[in-house]
């Protein structure tokens, strides 16, 4: 491998799954992984929860903490994509503030924001199998993760395989229409 002091700036690409816990956006971001044709990291927000030492964190101090927590994962999504690299973004915009903070860091015409979709029903079942999330918080999460209504690309993980939701984007991509949507939410601030 050679040597290298410098290489050619460019802007990665975001793909952005958002949607609530449990419906799927770990399953697609895996699947597109495999199928990608460059390589990208994949950022979920969990691996950043989960690198939190286990010190204990007063009640009082949880909300701080945790929005600390968002802010800087945000800021590491876009201070990777800034050296070039391609990130598939794993996230649940469960609060404006998360979707404003993203839509001032990003690039806006470099993100794919892909809603991930799954019907109440299916959250609910989903939540009981994995048993690691609390009862009901996708239900609470679904009004708000959708609020901002505009999407490039969209899809539904009770009538489609992960693998299948996966190709539908990398399908996408090559042919991706501007504005985007990230384009469209920053100009409509």
């Amino acid at each position: 491998m050679e040597h290298l002091d410098s290489v050619p700036p460019r802007q990665g690409l975001v793909i952005f799954l958002n949607g609530t816990s449990s419906s799927g956006k770990s399953s697609i971001a895996a699947e597109l992984l495999r199928m990608l044709d460059e390589p990208y990291f994949h950022l979920p927000v969990d691996a950043f929860h989960a690198m939190r030492s286990g010190a204990p964190v007063p009640p009082d101090q949880l909300g701080t903490v945790l929005h600390r927590t968002w802010q800087g994962y945000h800021r590491a999504i876009a201070g990777m994509a800034a050296a070039g690299n391609n990130i598939v973004v794993d996230h649940v915009l469960s609060a404006r503030w998360r979707l404003d903070d993203c839509l001032s860091l990003f690039a806006p015409k470099d993100v794919v924001l892909v809603g991930v979709h799954c019907p109440p029903e299916e959250l609910e079942r989903r939540e009981r199998e994995r048993g690691d999330r609390p009862a009901g918080l996708a239900a609470r999460q679904l009004k708000q993760v959708h609020a901002h209504g505009i999407y490039d690309i969209e899809c539904d993980t009770s009538r489609a395989t992960p693998r299948e939701c996966a190709l539908r984007i990398k399908e996408f991509l090559p042919g991706r229409p501007t504005p985007t949507a990230f384009e469209r939410l920053r100009a409509a601030r």
